[in-house]
């Protein structure tokens, strides 16, 4: 497999390049992808919404920044924000080197899980678009 192009089965992915784990209907994970943190590169800082806070699918909800770029992350479901990875803050590499394990983001308690999850990707359907770019 091509540098940043892993994806992980049984995730859902968004054109922002997010991805969610569905822990129950009441515990979703949130990150940004392989492909995300590599196009960055050296990730330097992320900044991610406050505990408590309440969003909704598309809001801006952190962002990331590297030697080469900055970019802003969007939730993909609604919900409110129930924890966010205290490791970012002292070791914001932990992105790149594990994106959909310890480089976690932000825990939610989604609102609306059935009806937007739906409008996510799967691990095929993503594959296939980071393809297409």
């Amino acid at each position: 497999m091509s540098e940043g192009k892993n994806v992980i089965e049984g995730l859902y992915y968004s054109k922002d390049h997010e991805w969610v784990k569905v822990e129950s209907d009441d515990l979703v994970i949130i990150g940004i992808t392989d492909f995300a943190q590599h196009s960055l590169h050296e990730i330097t800082y992320v900044e991610v919404s406050e505990v408590g806070t309440t969003l909704n699918a598309g809001d801006e909800c952190g962002l990331v920044e590297s030697m080469k770029a900055s970019s802003e992350i969007f939730t993909p479901l609604s919900g409110e924000v129930i924890e966010v990875n205290p490791a970012l803050e002292l070791s914001p590499e932990v992105v790149n080197e594990s994106p959909y394990d310890k480089g976690w983001l932000m825990k939610m308690k989604p609102s609306n899980l059935q009806e937007e999850i739906a409008s996510l990707m799967d691990a095929k359907a993503y594959s296939d678009y980071i393809d297409s770019l």
